[in-house]
Protein backbone atom coordinates (compact mmCIF):
# COMPACT_ATOMS: atom_id res chain seq x y z
CA UNK A 1 0.00 0.00 0.00
CA UNK A 2 1.81 3.08 -1.41
CA UNK A 3 -0.07 5.22 1.31
CA UNK A 4 1.68 3.55 4.53
CA UNK A 5 4.79 3.95 6.01
CA UNK A 6 7.30 1.56 5.30
CA UNK A 7 8.39 -0.77 7.59
CA UNK A 8 12.42 -0.21 8.49
CA UNK A 9 14.18 -2.54 6.56
CA UNK A 10 17.36 -4.90 8.37
CA UNK A 11 19.53 -5.31 5.28
CA UNK A 12 22.18 -7.52 5.61
CA UNK A 13 26.05 -6.53 5.56
CA UNK A 14 27.27 -7.49 2.04
CA UNK A 15 29.59 -10.05 2.13
CA UNK A 16 33.58 -9.80 1.84
CA UNK A 17 36.69 -12.10 1.46
CA UNK A 18 39.28 -11.58 4.01
CA UNK A 19 43.17 -12.08 3.53
CA UNK A 20 43.00 -15.67 4.60
CA UNK A 21 39.92 -16.03 1.87
CA UNK A 22 37.32 -16.55 4.72
CA UNK A 23 34.05 -14.44 3.44
CA UNK A 24 33.17 -11.93 6.39
CA UNK A 25 29.95 -10.31 7.53
CA UNK A 26 30.12 -7.55 10.63
CA UNK A 27 28.15 -9.09 12.90
CA UNK A 28 27.01 -5.67 14.71
CA UNK A 29 25.94 -3.98 11.19
CA UNK A 30 22.13 -3.05 10.72
CA UNK A 31 20.61 -0.86 7.62
CA UNK A 32 17.78 0.99 8.05
CA UNK A 33 16.14 2.09 4.96
CA UNK A 34 13.07 3.98 5.03
CA UNK A 35 10.92 6.07 2.04
CA UNK A 36 10.04 9.70 2.73
CA UNK A 37 6.18 10.25 2.84
CA UNK A 38 4.89 13.65 3.41
CA UNK A 39 3.95 12.74 7.47
CA UNK A 40 8.06 12.79 7.63
CA UNK A 41 8.09 16.43 5.98
CA UNK A 42 8.28 19.83 7.06
CA UNK A 43 6.56 22.40 5.24
CA UNK A 44 9.22 22.47 2.73
CA UNK A 45 8.68 19.13 1.54
CA UNK A 46 12.02 18.27 3.24
CA UNK A 47 12.37 15.51 5.57
CA UNK A 48 12.29 16.90 9.26
CA UNK A 49 15.69 16.73 10.72
CA UNK A 50 14.09 15.73 14.54
CA UNK A 51 12.64 12.54 12.16
CA UNK A 52 15.77 12.03 10.64
CA UNK A 53 17.44 11.86 14.41
CA UNK A 54 14.76 9.46 15.31
CA UNK A 55 15.84 6.77 12.68
CA UNK A 56 19.65 7.20 13.21
CA UNK A 57 19.02 6.88 17.14
CA UNK A 58 16.98 3.40 16.41
CA UNK A 59 19.52 2.08 14.16
CA UNK A 60 22.30 3.00 15.83
CA UNK A 61 20.27 1.62 18.98
CA UNK A 62 19.54 -1.86 17.25
CA UNK A 63 23.26 -2.14 16.18
CA UNK A 64 24.61 -1.60 19.75
CA UNK A 65 21.73 -3.98 21.35
CA UNK A 66 23.44 -6.52 18.70
CA UNK A 67 26.32 -6.47 20.59
CA UNK A 68 26.00 -6.42 23.86
CA UNK A 69 22.86 -8.75 23.64
CA UNK A 70 20.59 -6.84 26.27
CA UNK A 71 18.98 -3.04 26.01
CA UNK A 72 21.17 -0.03 25.94
CA UNK A 73 20.56 3.79 26.21
CA UNK A 74 22.20 6.45 24.19
CA UNK A 75 24.70 8.49 26.54
CA UNK A 76 26.08 10.93 23.50
CA UNK A 77 25.78 11.94 20.43
CA UNK A 78 29.30 13.39 18.48
CA UNK A 79 29.20 16.29 16.16
CA UNK A 80 26.85 16.18 13.29
CA UNK A 81 26.84 18.34 10.36
CA UNK A 82 24.10 18.33 7.89
CA UNK A 83 25.47 18.28 4.17
CA UNK A 84 22.35 17.79 2.37
CA UNK A 85 18.53 17.97 2.71
CA UNK A 86 16.45 15.18 1.91
CA UNK A 87 13.29 15.57 -0.11
CA UNK A 88 9.79 13.37 0.16
CA UNK A 89 9.48 10.20 -2.33
CA UNK A 90 13.58 9.68 -1.50
CA UNK A 91 14.97 6.85 0.44
CA UNK A 92 16.83 7.31 3.34
CA UNK A 93 19.69 4.21 3.92
CA UNK A 94 21.65 4.57 7.53
CA UNK A 95 23.97 2.01 8.66
CA UNK A 96 25.13 1.70 11.89
CA UNK A 97 27.43 -0.71 13.54
CA UNK A 98 30.05 -0.78 16.87
CA UNK A 99 33.56 0.83 16.05
CA UNK A 100 34.64 -0.30 19.40
CA UNK A 101 33.28 -1.82 22.99
CA UNK A 102 34.74 -0.72 25.63
CA UNK A 103 33.76 -1.65 29.90
CA UNK A 104 29.86 -1.24 29.58
CA UNK A 105 29.90 1.46 26.86
CA UNK A 106 30.42 1.55 23.04
CA UNK A 107 30.88 3.62 19.96
CA UNK A 108 28.41 3.33 17.17
CA UNK A 109 29.36 4.44 13.80
CA UNK A 110 26.08 5.84 11.72
CA UNK A 111 26.31 7.02 7.91
CA UNK A 112 23.23 8.20 6.62
CA UNK A 113 23.04 8.66 2.93
CA UNK A 114 20.15 9.69 0.31
CA UNK A 115 18.85 7.57 -3.01
CA UNK A 116 17.02 9.12 -5.19
CA UNK A 117 14.89 6.36 -7.41
CA UNK A 118 13.97 7.63 -10.19
CA UNK A 119 17.94 8.84 -11.41
CA UNK A 120 19.43 5.79 -9.55
CA UNK A 121 21.62 8.62 -7.39
CA UNK A 122 23.11 8.45 -3.63
CA UNK A 123 24.86 10.30 -1.90
CA UNK A 124 26.00 11.17 1.38
CA UNK A 125 24.07 13.12 3.92
CA UNK A 126 25.93 12.67 7.33
CA UNK A 127 28.20 10.92 9.52
CA UNK A 128 27.57 10.56 13.31
CA UNK A 129 29.04 8.74 16.34
CA UNK A 130 26.91 7.91 19.10
CA UNK A 131 28.18 6.13 22.68
CA UNK A 132 25.89 3.50 23.84
CA UNK A 133 25.50 2.29 27.54
CA UNK A 134 24.47 -1.24 27.97
CA UNK A 135 22.07 -1.75 30.54
CA UNK A 136 22.47 -3.35 34.23
CA UNK A 137 20.46 -6.69 34.42
CA UNK A 138 19.73 -8.89 37.28
CA UNK A 139 22.95 -10.00 37.73
CA UNK A 140 24.71 -6.57 37.77
CA UNK A 141 26.99 -4.28 35.47
CA UNK A 142 27.68 -5.34 32.15
CA UNK A 143 30.61 -6.14 30.90
CA UNK A 144 31.02 -5.83 26.73
CA UNK A 145 32.80 -8.41 24.76
CA UNK A 146 35.71 -7.17 22.76
CA UNK A 147 34.59 -5.70 18.73
CA UNK A 148 37.11 -7.77 16.68
CA UNK A 149 38.05 -6.16 13.85
CA UNK A 150 38.63 -7.84 10.25
CA UNK A 151 38.91 -5.32 7.76
CA UNK A 152 41.40 -2.49 7.66
CA UNK A 153 38.65 -0.02 7.77
CA UNK A 154 37.15 -1.70 10.76
CA UNK A 155 40.82 -1.93 12.32
CA UNK A 156 41.07 1.82 11.42
CA UNK A 157 37.70 2.69 13.42
CA UNK A 158 38.30 0.54 16.26
CA UNK A 159 41.62 2.31 16.81
CA UNK A 160 40.30 5.98 16.17
CA UNK A 161 37.37 5.26 18.64
CA UNK A 162 39.75 5.18 21.54
CA UNK A 163 40.99 8.56 20.52
CA UNK A 164 37.75 9.86 19.87
CA UNK A 165 36.28 8.63 23.24
CA UNK A 166 39.39 10.38 24.77
CA UNK A 167 37.58 13.82 23.29
CA UNK A 168 34.35 12.96 24.84
CA UNK A 169 35.99 12.64 28.47
CA UNK A 170 37.69 15.74 28.00
CA UNK A 171 35.26 17.80 26.06
CA UNK A 172 33.35 19.36 28.49
CA UNK A 173 36.53 20.53 30.29
CA UNK A 174 37.82 21.72 27.47
CA UNK A 175 34.85 23.68 26.81
CA UNK A 176 34.48 24.97 29.78
CA UNK A 177 37.96 26.55 29.75
CA UNK A 178 37.60 27.92 26.68
CA UNK A 179 34.50 29.24 26.76
CA UNK A 180 35.93 31.29 30.52
CA UNK A 181 38.93 32.37 28.33
CA UNK A 182 36.48 34.38 26.59
CA UNK A 183 34.98 36.04 29.83
CA UNK A 184 36.93 39.16 29.17
CA UNK A 185 35.60 39.76 25.54
CA UNK A 186 32.49 41.54 27.15
CA UNK A 187 29.51 42.80 24.74
CA UNK A 188 29.64 46.32 23.55
CA UNK A 189 27.13 48.71 25.58
CA UNK A 190 27.51 50.87 22.34
CA UNK A 191 26.56 48.37 19.33
CA UNK A 192 23.89 49.68 17.63
CA UNK A 193 20.36 47.49 18.18
CA UNK A 194 18.00 49.69 16.34
CA UNK A 195 17.73 47.44 13.86
CA UNK A 196 18.35 44.37 16.10
CA UNK A 197 15.96 41.78 16.93
CA UNK A 198 15.54 41.03 21.00
CA UNK A 199 16.58 37.57 21.69
CA UNK A 200 13.56 37.61 23.89
CA UNK A 201 10.99 37.44 21.09
CA UNK A 202 12.48 33.88 20.29
CA UNK A 203 11.97 32.37 23.19
CA UNK A 204 9.81 29.07 22.98
CA UNK A 205 9.04 26.93 25.45
CA UNK A 206 7.15 23.57 25.32
CA UNK A 207 5.96 20.37 27.54
CA UNK A 208 5.89 16.90 25.59
CA UNK A 209 4.18 13.85 27.58
CA UNK A 210 6.33 10.80 27.27
CA UNK A 211 3.40 8.32 26.07
CA UNK A 212 4.61 4.42 25.70
CA UNK A 213 4.98 4.91 21.63
CA UNK A 214 7.74 7.30 22.77
CA UNK A 215 9.34 4.71 24.70
CA UNK A 216 11.72 1.53 24.37
CA UNK A 217 10.80 -1.65 25.94
CA UNK A 218 12.69 -0.41 29.16
CA UNK A 219 10.05 2.22 29.28
CA UNK A 220 12.79 4.77 28.89
CA UNK A 221 12.35 7.53 26.19
CA UNK A 222 14.42 7.52 22.97
CA UNK A 223 17.20 9.28 22.82
CA UNK A 224 16.11 10.10 19.03
CA UNK A 225 12.70 11.30 20.44
CA UNK A 226 13.99 13.47 22.91
CA UNK A 227 16.29 15.15 19.81
CA UNK A 228 13.45 15.22 18.08
CA UNK A 229 11.64 17.13 20.06
CA UNK A 230 14.32 19.15 20.98
CA UNK A 231 14.77 20.42 17.24
CA UNK A 232 11.19 21.68 16.75
CA UNK A 233 11.54 24.26 19.54
CA UNK A 234 14.99 25.05 18.24
CA UNK A 235 13.55 25.28 14.52
CA UNK A 236 10.08 27.33 15.64
CA UNK A 237 13.41 30.05 17.87
CA UNK A 238 14.94 30.21 14.69
CA UNK A 239 12.05 30.62 12.67
CA UNK A 240 11.12 33.81 14.90
CA UNK A 241 14.45 35.80 14.52
CA UNK A 242 14.41 35.36 10.52
CA UNK A 243 10.29 34.86 9.70
CA UNK A 244 11.10 32.46 7.37
CA UNK A 245 11.97 28.62 7.15
CA UNK A 246 15.40 27.72 8.64
CA UNK A 247 17.15 24.65 7.64
CA UNK A 248 19.40 22.86 10.59
CA UNK A 249 23.37 22.72 9.03
CA UNK A 250 24.58 20.95 12.54
CA UNK A 251 24.84 20.39 16.11
CA UNK A 252 27.40 20.33 18.50
CA UNK A 253 28.53 17.14 20.82
CA UNK A 254 25.90 16.55 23.94
CA UNK A 255 25.41 14.54 26.75
CA UNK A 256 22.33 12.78 28.11
CA UNK A 257 22.28 13.83 31.80
CA UNK A 258 19.94 11.84 32.86
CA UNK A 259 17.05 9.10 32.00
CA UNK A 260 13.62 9.96 30.92
CA UNK A 261 10.63 7.46 31.69
CA UNK A 262 6.60 6.88 30.41
CA UNK A 263 4.78 9.52 31.98
CA UNK A 264 7.56 12.16 32.60
CA UNK A 265 6.29 15.91 31.30
CA UNK A 266 9.03 16.82 29.44
CA UNK A 267 10.18 20.81 29.03
CA UNK A 268 11.51 21.95 25.80
CA UNK A 269 13.34 25.36 26.41
CA UNK A 270 15.03 27.40 22.86
CA UNK A 271 16.03 30.36 22.50
CA UNK A 272 17.97 32.34 19.77
CA UNK A 273 22.26 32.69 21.54
CA UNK A 274 23.08 35.11 19.06
CA UNK A 275 23.44 35.32 14.61
CA UNK A 276 26.12 35.86 12.86
CA UNK A 277 26.14 37.20 9.10
CA UNK A 278 25.03 33.49 7.33
CA UNK A 279 23.66 31.21 10.50
CA UNK A 280 22.66 31.48 14.23
CA UNK A 281 22.97 29.32 17.04
CA UNK A 282 20.35 28.29 19.21
CA UNK A 283 20.38 26.68 22.78
CA UNK A 284 17.74 24.08 23.64
CA UNK A 285 17.56 22.09 26.78
CA UNK A 286 15.11 19.70 27.59
CA UNK A 287 14.19 18.66 31.63
CA UNK A 288 11.59 16.28 32.96
CA UNK A 289 9.57 16.00 35.86
CA UNK A 290 6.84 13.66 37.26
CA UNK A 291 4.19 15.04 39.68
CA UNK A 292 5.24 18.01 41.70
CA UNK A 293 9.12 16.68 42.25
CA UNK A 294 11.65 19.16 40.89
CA UNK A 295 12.76 19.01 37.46
CA UNK A 296 15.60 17.24 36.16
CA UNK A 297 17.99 18.18 33.39
CA UNK A 298 17.79 15.48 30.55
CA UNK A 299 20.21 17.40 28.17
CA UNK A 300 20.97 20.74 26.55
CA UNK A 301 22.20 21.05 22.83
CA UNK A 302 23.24 23.91 20.90
CA UNK A 303 22.29 23.48 17.23
CA UNK A 304 23.12 25.91 13.97
CA UNK A 305 20.43 27.09 11.19
CA UNK A 306 20.82 28.74 7.86
CA UNK A 307 18.25 30.42 5.78
CA UNK A 308 18.28 29.31 2.20
CA UNK A 309 16.96 31.20 -0.55
CA UNK A 310 15.81 29.88 -3.67
CA UNK A 311 18.90 29.13 -5.45
CA UNK A 312 20.14 27.15 -1.98
CA UNK A 313 22.23 29.87 -0.71
CA UNK A 314 22.58 31.19 2.65
CA UNK A 315 21.02 34.26 3.33
CA UNK A 316 21.94 37.58 5.57
CA UNK A 317 20.39 37.30 8.69
CA UNK A 318 18.94 39.95 11.35
CA UNK A 319 21.18 41.16 14.34
CA UNK A 320 20.34 39.56 17.51
CA UNK A 321 20.05 42.12 20.79
CA UNK A 322 20.78 40.23 23.60
CA UNK A 323 19.18 40.08 26.81
CA UNK A 324 20.31 41.72 29.71
CA UNK A 325 22.74 39.50 32.36
CA UNK A 326 22.38 35.92 30.72
CA UNK A 327 21.65 36.86 27.59
CA UNK A 328 25.06 38.69 26.94
CA UNK A 329 27.04 35.34 28.93
CA UNK A 330 24.91 33.44 25.86
CA UNK A 331 25.79 36.05 23.23
CA UNK A 332 29.79 36.08 24.00
CA UNK A 333 29.46 32.09 24.69
CA UNK A 334 28.37 31.63 20.90
CA UNK A 335 30.88 33.35 19.56
CA UNK A 336 33.20 31.47 21.46
CA UNK A 337 31.25 27.99 20.05
CA UNK A 338 31.45 29.07 16.81
CA UNK A 339 35.17 29.56 16.66
CA UNK A 340 35.11 25.68 17.97
CA UNK A 341 32.98 24.72 15.55
CA UNK A 342 35.20 26.09 13.03
CA UNK A 343 38.64 24.48 14.38
CA UNK A 344 36.88 21.04 14.49
CA UNK A 345 35.67 21.47 11.00
CA UNK A 346 38.89 22.91 9.51
CA UNK A 347 41.20 20.25 12.01
CA UNK A 348 39.42 17.15 12.11
CA UNK A 349 36.70 16.62 9.06
CA UNK A 350 38.58 18.11 6.11
CA UNK A 351 40.16 15.25 4.80
CA UNK A 352 44.10 15.36 5.19
CA UNK A 353 44.96 16.56 1.57
CA UNK A 354 42.86 19.55 2.18
CA UNK A 355 44.61 20.86 5.46
CA UNK A 356 47.89 22.56 4.95
CA UNK A 357 51.22 20.88 6.78
CA UNK A 358 51.47 23.36 9.18
CA UNK A 359 48.20 24.35 11.35
CA UNK A 360 48.47 27.13 13.79
CA UNK A 361 48.58 26.14 16.89
CA UNK A 362 46.76 27.85 19.91
CA UNK A 363 45.09 26.95 22.87
CA UNK A 364 41.61 26.97 21.89
CA UNK A 365 42.35 24.35 19.14
CA UNK A 366 45.02 22.56 20.71
CA UNK A 367 42.79 19.62 21.14
CA UNK A 368 41.68 19.23 17.85
CA UNK A 369 45.23 19.59 16.46
CA UNK A 370 46.13 16.68 19.30
CA UNK A 371 43.56 14.67 18.17
CA UNK A 372 44.18 15.28 14.55
CA UNK A 373 47.72 14.26 15.22
CA UNK A 374 46.94 10.82 16.75
CA UNK A 375 44.13 10.30 14.45
CA UNK A 376 46.88 10.35 11.10
CA UNK A 377 49.20 8.01 12.56
CA UNK A 378 46.57 5.79 13.71
CA UNK A 379 45.36 5.96 10.11
CA UNK A 380 49.13 4.61 9.00
CA UNK A 381 49.25 2.29 11.36
CA UNK A 382 46.21 0.60 10.28
CA UNK A 383 47.21 0.21 7.07
CA UNK A 384 47.93 -3.43 5.72
CA UNK A 385 49.58 -2.86 2.34
CA UNK A 386 52.93 -2.11 3.41
CA UNK A 387 55.74 -3.27 0.64
CA UNK A 388 59.11 -4.39 2.49
CA UNK A 389 61.71 -2.68 0.49
CA UNK A 390 64.82 -4.15 2.23
CA UNK A 391 65.96 -5.60 5.79
CA UNK A 392 69.36 -6.02 7.50
CA UNK A 393 69.67 -7.54 10.27
CA UNK A 394 66.23 -7.87 11.58
CA UNK A 395 65.32 -4.02 10.88
CA UNK A 396 62.94 -3.69 7.95
CA UNK A 397 61.96 -0.80 5.70
CA UNK A 398 58.33 -1.11 3.92
CA UNK A 399 57.40 2.01 1.63
CA UNK A 400 53.31 2.61 0.82
CA UNK A 401 52.30 4.61 -2.54
CA UNK A 402 48.81 5.97 -2.67
CA UNK A 403 47.16 9.06 -4.03
CA UNK A 404 50.78 10.55 -5.33
CA UNK A 405 52.08 10.48 -1.79
CA UNK A 406 54.96 8.38 -0.39
CA UNK A 407 55.05 7.12 3.23
CA UNK A 408 57.64 4.69 4.35
CA UNK A 409 57.88 2.79 8.05
CA UNK A 410 60.57 1.42 10.17
CA UNK A 411 60.13 -1.74 11.93
CA UNK A 412 62.85 -3.29 14.68
CA UNK A 413 62.41 -5.40 17.79
CA UNK A 414 64.23 -4.71 21.32
CA UNK A 415 64.26 -6.28 24.20
CA UNK A 416 63.42 -3.51 26.77
CA UNK A 417 60.08 -2.75 28.19
CA UNK A 418 57.47 -1.22 26.00
CA UNK A 419 56.79 1.24 29.06
CA UNK A 420 60.47 2.31 29.06
CA UNK A 421 60.41 2.38 25.51
CA UNK A 422 57.48 4.91 25.45
CA UNK A 423 59.07 7.57 27.80
CA UNK A 424 62.59 7.22 26.49
CA UNK A 425 61.27 8.05 22.69
CA UNK A 426 58.28 10.49 23.71
CA UNK A 427 61.16 13.51 25.03
CA UNK A 428 62.43 14.36 21.71
CA UNK A 429 65.36 15.77 23.26
CA UNK A 430 66.83 12.83 23.86
CA UNK A 431 66.78 12.05 20.65
CA UNK A 432 70.25 13.65 19.65
CA UNK A 433 71.69 10.48 21.81
CA UNK A 434 70.98 7.82 18.45
CA UNK A 435 69.75 9.95 15.58
CA UNK A 436 72.01 12.27 13.75
CA UNK A 437 69.83 14.29 11.90
CA UNK A 438 68.23 15.70 15.36
CA UNK A 439 71.36 18.43 15.83
CA UNK A 440 69.75 20.51 18.02
CA UNK A 441 65.66 19.97 20.16
CA UNK A 442 64.56 22.23 22.31
CA UNK A 443 61.02 22.98 24.36
CA UNK A 444 59.20 25.89 23.06
CA UNK A 445 55.62 24.92 24.82
CA UNK A 446 54.25 22.29 26.92
CA UNK A 447 50.88 23.12 26.72
CA UNK A 448 49.45 19.60 28.15
CA UNK A 449 50.66 16.65 29.78
CA UNK A 450 50.55 14.79 26.23
CA UNK A 451 51.56 17.52 24.45
CA UNK A 452 54.39 18.89 23.75
CA UNK A 453 55.89 21.29 21.20
CA UNK A 454 59.49 21.30 20.02
CA UNK A 455 62.13 23.00 18.14
CA UNK A 456 64.15 20.79 15.99
CA UNK A 457 67.22 21.21 13.68
CA UNK A 458 68.43 19.10 11.37
CA UNK A 459 70.88 18.87 8.77
CA UNK A 460 70.46 20.83 5.12
CA UNK A 461 69.12 18.73 2.29
CA UNK A 462 71.88 19.80 -0.32
CA UNK A 463 75.26 20.01 0.26
CA UNK A 464 76.44 23.70 1.50
CA UNK A 465 72.26 24.99 1.36
CA UNK A 466 70.99 25.65 4.96
CA UNK A 467 69.79 23.88 7.67
CA UNK A 468 66.31 23.15 8.20
CA UNK A 469 64.79 23.62 11.47
CA UNK A 470 61.26 21.98 12.50
CA UNK A 471 58.07 22.91 14.55
CA UNK A 472 56.90 19.91 15.65
CA UNK A 473 53.82 19.28 17.82
CA UNK A 474 54.22 15.90 19.82
CA UNK A 475 51.56 13.73 21.58
CA UNK A 476 51.50 11.26 23.57
CA UNK A 477 49.31 7.91 23.97
CA UNK A 478 49.14 5.55 26.62
CA UNK A 479 47.01 1.86 25.64
CA UNK A 480 43.62 2.51 26.07
CA UNK A 481 43.94 -1.56 26.90
CA UNK A 482 46.18 -4.49 26.71
CA UNK A 483 45.81 -4.87 22.96
CA UNK A 484 46.66 -1.34 21.93
CA UNK A 485 50.07 0.52 21.40
CA UNK A 486 51.81 3.41 22.68
CA UNK A 487 51.81 6.03 20.14
CA UNK A 488 53.74 9.09 19.99
CA UNK A 489 52.85 11.06 16.67
CA UNK A 490 54.43 13.82 15.40
CA UNK A 491 53.31 17.17 13.10
CA UNK A 492 54.31 20.51 12.25
CA UNK A 493 52.75 23.44 13.16
CA UNK A 494 52.76 26.98 13.52
CA UNK A 495 53.17 29.46 16.39
CA UNK A 496 53.66 33.30 15.92
CA UNK A 497 55.98 33.68 18.74
CA UNK A 498 58.63 31.40 16.19
CA UNK A 499 58.25 32.56 12.65
CA UNK A 500 60.28 31.42 10.08
CA UNK A 501 63.90 33.12 9.28
CA UNK A 502 66.33 33.58 6.84
CA UNK A 503 69.00 31.79 8.72
CA UNK A 504 66.85 28.69 8.34
CA UNK A 505 65.04 26.37 5.71
CA UNK A 506 61.94 26.06 7.48
CA UNK A 507 60.62 22.08 6.68
CA UNK A 508 57.41 20.76 7.40
CA UNK A 509 56.03 17.13 8.35
CA UNK A 510 52.63 16.53 7.79
CA UNK A 511 52.58 12.65 9.68
CA UNK A 512 54.93 10.47 11.66
CA UNK A 513 55.41 9.03 15.01
CA UNK A 514 56.16 5.72 16.47
CA UNK A 515 53.85 2.92 17.64
CA UNK A 516 55.03 0.67 20.49
CA UNK A 517 53.55 -3.00 20.56
CA UNK A 518 54.44 -4.91 23.77
CA UNK A 519 55.04 -8.88 22.50
CA UNK A 520 56.18 -9.84 26.02
CA UNK A 521 56.75 -8.28 29.53
CA UNK A 522 60.31 -7.28 28.34
CA UNK A 523 60.15 -7.36 24.53
CA UNK A 524 58.94 -4.52 22.37
CA UNK A 525 58.14 -4.26 19.02
CA UNK A 526 58.97 -0.44 17.59
CA UNK A 527 57.51 0.86 14.18
CA UNK A 528 58.37 4.27 12.98
CA UNK A 529 55.96 5.93 10.24
CA UNK A 530 56.14 8.58 8.15
CA UNK A 531 54.00 10.31 5.40
CA UNK A 532 57.03 11.57 3.74
CA UNK A 533 56.80 15.65 2.38
CA UNK A 534 59.51 17.37 0.45
CA UNK A 535 61.60 18.32 3.71
CA UNK A 536 61.80 14.93 4.62
CA UNK A 537 62.28 12.66 1.91
CA UNK A 538 65.79 13.50 1.04
CA UNK A 539 66.73 12.28 4.11
CA UNK A 540 65.68 8.57 3.49
CA UNK A 541 65.24 8.68 -0.16
CA UNK A 542 68.74 6.95 -1.29
CA UNK A 543 67.13 4.17 1.19
CA UNK A 544 64.41 3.53 -0.15
CA UNK A 545 66.30 3.62 -4.00
CA UNK A 546 68.09 0.92 -2.05
CA UNK A 547 71.48 2.62 -2.36
CA UNK A 548 72.31 2.85 1.19
CA UNK A 549 71.37 1.45 4.73
CA UNK A 550 71.19 4.55 7.00
CA UNK A 551 68.10 3.88 8.35
CA UNK A 552 69.39 0.72 9.27
CA UNK A 553 72.61 1.96 11.11
CA UNK A 554 70.31 4.77 13.01
CA UNK A 555 67.60 2.44 14.18
CA UNK A 556 70.64 -0.02 15.46
CA UNK A 557 72.06 3.29 17.17
CA UNK A 558 68.00 3.90 18.91
CA UNK A 559 68.36 0.04 19.45
CA UNK A 560 71.38 0.72 21.84
CA UNK A 561 70.35 3.65 22.94
CA UNK A 562 67.39 1.80 24.74
CA UNK A 563 68.99 -1.22 25.77
CA UNK A 564 71.42 1.24 27.29
CA UNK A 565 69.02 3.09 29.39
CA UNK A 566 67.01 -0.41 30.31
CA UNK A 567 67.50 0.41 33.58
CA UNK A 568 66.35 3.55 34.20
CA UNK A 569 62.85 3.47 34.28
CA UNK A 570 62.73 4.88 37.81
CA UNK A 571 64.56 7.70 37.21
CA UNK A 572 62.38 8.69 34.11
CA UNK A 573 59.40 11.17 35.11
CA UNK A 574 56.28 9.82 33.69
CA UNK A 575 55.57 13.15 30.98
CA UNK A 576 57.83 15.59 29.43
CA UNK A 577 59.52 17.90 31.81
CA UNK A 578 58.20 21.37 31.73
CA UNK A 579 61.44 23.79 32.61
CA UNK A 580 61.60 26.63 30.65
CA UNK A 581 58.24 25.57 28.64
CA UNK A 582 56.04 28.61 28.66
CA UNK A 583 52.79 26.68 30.27
CA UNK A 584 49.86 27.70 28.55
Amino acid sequence: MASETRDPMLLEEPMCILENGEMYRNPTEVKMSQIVLPCHANHCGELSAGQLLKWMDSTACLSAERHAGCSCITASVDDIHFETTIGVGQVVNITAKVNRAFTSSMEVGISVSCEDLFSDRQWKVCHAFATFVARRTEAGKVQLKQAIPHTQAEQMEYSLAAERRRMRLIHAETIIDLLSSCSSQTVSEDLDYQDAVPAERTRVESVELVLPPHANHQVSTFGGQIMAWMENVATISASRLCNAHPTLRSIDMFHFRGPSHIGDRLVLKAIVNNAFKKSMEVGVCAEAYQGGEPLRHINTAFMTFEVLDNDRKPCTLPRIRPEPVDGKRRFQEAIARKKIRLDRKYIISCKQSEVPLSVPWDPSNQMYLSYNNVSALKMLVARTNWVLTSEKNKVSLYTLEENQTLCFKVETHVAVAAELVFLLLSDLRRRKAWDHHYQECEVITDSHEDDTIYRVVTPSVTKGGKVQEFILLASRRRPCDSGDPYLIALRSVTLPAHPPTEDYNRGEVLCAGFSIWEEESSFTKISYYNQATPGVLPYISTDIAGLSSSFYRTFASCSAFLEGNKDSLASLPTSTPRENSGRS
